[in-house]
């Protein structure tokens, strides 16, 4: 059985953590090891933080010497984990308990080595309010118009990641910007249509802020990709588009 490294970034969610730590902590997929970047200047809450590391030996913490953001903390977490399988989860998500027996299955019987699953949409109450549902990703085209994968629902194999492949230093989009590196690379992302993982869509989380998402969208064509002005326009209207029917 490999080992999964889990890894966690931590950024002012004291509201979720605990619950989100228990849904990792209490996965049928036993050998795991659980990363937690704590990326607040503020100390407060690390505290209750390491109150919850006491209830396993499987957790660690790392703590940023100032903010880093989501997308480096998750880097600075999978260069200090040992797995040979990184699977990302946020500081409001939730797994079901067969998260990872269930992907990891899917990945080993099949030789994969990126996959992601259906989730379902929850609100600050844990009211279900959507779902999106899994599909594959063979090729770069696939995703450049709609950033449809869901980073906590996210299992890759370590070795693809390099100084190329990781998350880039961005406010929102960051993860969608990795998955489009692994698709360069000819390496497939492959969905598992089971709703395995629930993302928590808050008011006052960065990623609700309209006006930063679409500066990073269009940061993530013409930067990240290289497309000239004209055509990062185009696909950030796609992708903003798709953004609304999927809404």
């Amino acid at each position: 059985m490999d080992l999964v490294s889990i890894i966690i970034p931590y950024y002012k969610k004291k509201k979720y953590i605990s619950t989100t730590i228990n849904s990792a902590i209490s996965q049928s997929y036993k050998n795991i090891e659980i990363i937690i970047v704590y990326d607040d200047e503020n100390y407060d809450d690390l505290k209750l933080l390491e109150e919850i590391k006491k209830k396993d030996e499987r957790i660690r913490i790392i703590k940023n010497k100032k903010k880093m953001g989501a997308g480096l903390s998750r880097n600075k977490g999978i260069s200090s984990s040992t797995g040979n399988y990184i699977a990302f989860l946020d500081a409001d998500d939730t797994w079901e308990a067969d998260k990872l027996s269930k992907q990891m299955s899917f990945m080993t019987d099949n030789n994969y080595l990126a996959s992601h699953t259906s989730y379902q949409i929850v609100d600050e109450y844990r009211n279900i309010i959507g779902n999106r549902v899994a599909r594959s990703f063979l090729n770069l085209e696939d995703l450049l118009k709609s950033c449809d994968i869901g980073t906590s629902t996210v299992i890759i194999k370590k070795n693809i990641l390099d100084d190329q492949i990781k998350f880039p230093s961005i406010k929102t989009k960051e993860d969608f910007v990795l998955w489009l590196r692994i698709l360069e690379r000819d390496i497939k992302i492959y969905g598992l249509d089971k709703n395995l993982s629930k993302w928590t869509k808050s008011n006052s989380s960065l990623s609700s802020s309209t006006i930063q998402k679409l500066k990073d969208g269009f940061k993530v064509y013409n930067k990240y990709m290289n497309f000239n002005s004209l055509k990062s326009l185009y696909y950030l209207i796609c992708l903003s588009l798709n953004f609304i029917i999927k809404k």
